[in-house]
């Protein structure tokens, strides 16, 4: 069974995501996004549910409801027992849809509670697949090895943290105690198809979004969690499941393969047969003639900030890059986030990395030849 044949169900423990979030990223509101597009890489999601006290989590509601996330309400109990109800109404739920939606073939279950751990073993033992998800500061350590694949959200693509994360294991459950009121933030991403009622604020349609990234985006997540190739047809189809809205004329294509096949003119890409008539083959291309330019850039702001006496911070040296090339984008490259790509450096002995307590960052410099 491919990834493109895995039905979904999504279950949030999501007092435990936010709240960890927020003290290990400094993350709040929870942004839903970037779950919502790595499990649109893995298949189909026909299902979301959410668990909390919604009393404590307005603005996170707004957000999810816009997500067409089912919000199941805990209401405010005393101690444990509060807790407790939201574990088992969570647990017996997934029991249950596991046993009457035959077709599910995967759950992702998204918490970092080891209260869950028989629930992961007794999934799998229904011949499910059961990915994990959870932010690595309040995640036990006895959940991920009892997943078939766990995700860490700090790594997600599109996580943005607005402090350090915390380099250190914490417990399965956060403190319990109300989140404080949230900043307003944009939506988070993929956009979705929103109803009149949920809509407070336009949303931004596909024509807005540079259609490169997206694509490149994609693939790569493709690629990184399949065996077999990537098929145009399926490339597009897991770009609808991000974004629902897309359509190639808002670019100004007649059909998907008119753009694919612009994107290779411009080195993003490359095609070639495939299976069927009419449907290539995507992958990047292996000339690294463009990688190379991207990486050179990276070296040579890497090394005029050393030249100046300073130690480059990862922390706004994307910033010192556009400055250099305004259409600077890593994920035109096939790199999810920034990190990724100053990651690929180091490893082709470019750049050396090394992570400084003091600051709280990765130090970057150009290594002497």
């Amino acid at each position: 069974m491919t990834n493109d044949d895995e039905r979904i169900a999504l279950f949030l423990d999501y007092e435990n995501l936010a709240i960890g979030a927020r003290d290990g990223l400094g993350v709040s509101p929870f942004d839903f996004g970037p779950i919502a597009d790595a499990l649109a890489e893995r298949g189909r999601v026909v299902s979301r549910r959410a668990y909390a006290d919604w009393s404590y989590f307005d603005e996170d509601r707004r957000l999810l409801t816009r997500a067409q996330v089912e919000l199941i309400e805990i209401p405010q109990r005393m101690g444990g027992a509060r807790k407790n109800a939201a574990d088992v109404k969570m647990a017996v739920d997934a029991i249950e849809l596991a046993f009457e939606r035959g077709f599910i073939t995967t759950f992702a279950i998204a918490t970092g509670d080891s209260d869950f751990t028989p629930l992961v073993h007794k999934l799998r033992e229904l011949d499910k697949r059961v990915i994990g998800i959870g932010v690595q500061s309040s995640t036990s350590a006895l959940l991920p090895p009892a997943c078939d694949e766990f995700l860490f959200y700090d790594r997600l693509p599109g996580v943005e943290p607005t402090q350090v994360a915390r380099r250190g294991r914490g417990r399965g459950r956060p403190s319990t105690s109300p989140p404080p009121e949230p900043a307003v933030t944009p939506p988070p991403e993929p956009v979705e198809v929103v109803p009149a009622a949920a809509a407070e604020e336009p949303v931004a349609t596909s024509e807005e979004l540079d259609v490169a990234p997206l694509v490149a985006r994609t693939l790569a997540g493709l690629q990184r969690h399949s065996d077999g190739p990537v098929l145009a047809s399926r490339l597009k189809r897991a770009i609808l499941r991000k974004d629902p809205t897309f359509d190639e004329a808002d670019h100004g294509f007649r059909g998907f393969g008119e753009l694919l096949r612009q994107l290779e003119n411009q080195g993003v890409i490359e095609l070639s047969r495939g299976s069927a008539q009419g449907d290539p083959e995507v992958t990047f291309p292996e000339d690294a003639s463009a990688d190379d330019d991207a990486f050179r850039l990276l070296v040579d702001v890497v090394r005029q900030l050393q030249s100046t006496g300073s130690h480059p911070q990862l922390s706004g040296l994307k910033d010192q890059l556009r400055k250099r090339l305004p259409t600077f984008s890593e994920k035109r490259y096939g790199f999810n986030t920034f990190l990724s790509f100053t990651k690929a450096a180091r490893a082709r002995d470019l750049i050396a990395m090394e992570w400084d307590d003091e600051t709280g960052d990765y130090l970057l410099t150009v290594p002497t030849t």
